[in-house]
């Protein structure tokens, strides 16, 4: 079947052959016997181009629970199961994900080859963290399994890969138990990015924590903040009432997204909390995935799209680094209506994996060409404070930023030459950041 898909940011768009197999013996045949470069994808919650490609291997029917271990938590299921299935079956259970990104619609094959991060890397590392095997099926048709002691290079260059080593097929992790479906949250309030920063800091024991900036506010006010605080609670039951969802119908022809809603939004936002800090206890659905109660909350950027540019700054640079980038930002005069702070731990061993040491910014910005040149000269920015940018949320970053980055790209390479994944997978992405 021939569609037109996008990532999550509805840019770029790409015209591709799609095919859904139904079980292995279908994956392996539209592998192996095709001469045309494949890519596997499942919900496609990546923002820009890293899950297109003119060939597609669609994932979404391998949805099932294979086995649990009740005691220590190891969950085996298929690769296109999603969070929410996760958290629909396994809350109620007293389970839940030891790292979960912003969002319930990632499958867990997406997870993998994003090596999905959350509020808690600080503490908890990224979803490879709890990863104890995979199972892949190669460029030749052979199914293998991947794990730290059993083809470590594969299970390396697969978690953080974007798809570019295999088609992952199934997967062993660890859930972490937890005694309520609540969050005792705090939020605290930061007149600016200094003290946003001195706050995180001051609660770095804090198991989850992220912030939201105004991007727009400038002079003292520059990065003023909500920080938010987050602990599973300890009374509760483990019930989640179900979250009242609005639809976004249509893209809209023109957006509302502009810098006069933005400058009213972040104002009011901001705001809103009275006090330097409020204590309340809420809903995990609302703590962890406040957006997914807006369905299609991206079409609210219209037809044109827009791109997330989410960078990270090692921490010795990290606030000379995200002061500069919101300076830049704030006089472009392209604002960013959802601007998101977060502090991350150590890296990890996989060859591909955004996360380091320091602080990582996520910004959103309707595509035009005058974000492009904005983009530009944040890559330039980070470039020099030794920083990279996120794959699961690039859609133009050069090939020469990306070297820079990503240090171990030479051995991520090398796997996919020692397992048959060059000539077989490949992503607009990874064509164009030009990785062999």
């Amino acid at each position: 079947m021939i569609k037109t898909i996008s990532g999550w940011g509805l840019y770029p768009k790409q015209k591709s052959i799609v095919k859904t197999p139904i079980n292995n013996d279908q994956i392996k045949d539209f592998t192996v016997n095709t001469r045309e470069l494949i890519l596997p994808r499942a919900m496609g919650r990546s923002y820009g181009d890293s899950s297109l490609s003119e060939h597609v291997i669609q994932m979404n029917k391998f949805r099932y629970f294979i086995n649990f271990d009740q005691n220590t938590g190891l969950l085996e299921c298929d690769s296109g199961v999603t969070i929410e299935q996760i958290v629909k079956y396994f809350l109620i259970r007293g389970w839940f994900l030891s790292v979960t990104p912003g969002t319930q619609y990632v499958s867990i094959g997406g997870a993998i080859a994003s090596d999905v991060h959350g509020k808690n890397h600080h503490v908890s590392g990224s979803f490879s963290n709890y990863l104890l095997d995979i199972k892949i099926l190669l460029g030749d048709g052979q199914i293998v399994n991947a794990s730290r002691d059993e083809n470590n290079d594969l299970f390396f260059a697969t978690c953080g890969g974007m798809g570019l080593t295999g088609i992952i097929l199934s997967a062993r992790f660890y859930l972490k138990r937890i005694s309520s479906s609540l969050i005792s949250q705090t939020t605290l309030k930061a007149k600016n990015l200094d003290e946003a920063l001195e706050l995180f800091e001051e609660n770095i024991l804090s198991h989850y924590s992220v912030a939201w900036l105004d991007c727009m506010a400038t002079g003292e006010s520059l990065g003023r903040s909500l920080i938010i605080l987050g602990e599973h609670a300890t009374n509760g039951d483990l019930y989640e009432k179900k979250s009242k969802i609005i639809s976004i119908p249509i893209t809209m022809p023109i957006s509302p997204i502009n810098n006069i809603t933005m400058r009213i939004f972040n104002e009011l936002h901001y705001q809103k909390q009275f006090r330097l800090t409020d204590k309340r206890v809420v809903s995990l659905q609302n703590f962890f995935y406040p957006l997914d109660k807006i369905k299609n909350w991206n079409r609210l950027y219209g037809t044109r799209g827009f791109v997330q540019y989410q960078c990270v700054i090692p921490k010795f640079y990290g606030r000379k680094g995200i002061k500069k980038i919101l300076e830049i930002v704030s006089n472009s005069g392209q604002g960013s209506f959802l601007t998101v702070l977060k502090v991350l731990g150590p890296e990890n061993e996989n060859y591909l994996s955004f996360p380091m040491e320091g602080y990582t910014l996520a910004l959103d910005f309707t595509w035009n060409i005058q974000v492009q040149k904005l983009l530009d000269n944040l890559d330039k920015v980070v470039s020099h404070f030794g920083g990279r940018l996120y794959l699961a949320k690039d859609s133009r970053m050069s090939h020469n930023f990306f070297k820079e980055g990503y240090k171990r790209l030479d051995q991520f390479e090398k796997v996919r030459e020692k397992y048959n994944a060059v000539n077989k997978f490949e992503s607009i992405q990874s064509r164009r950041l030009k990785i062999k």
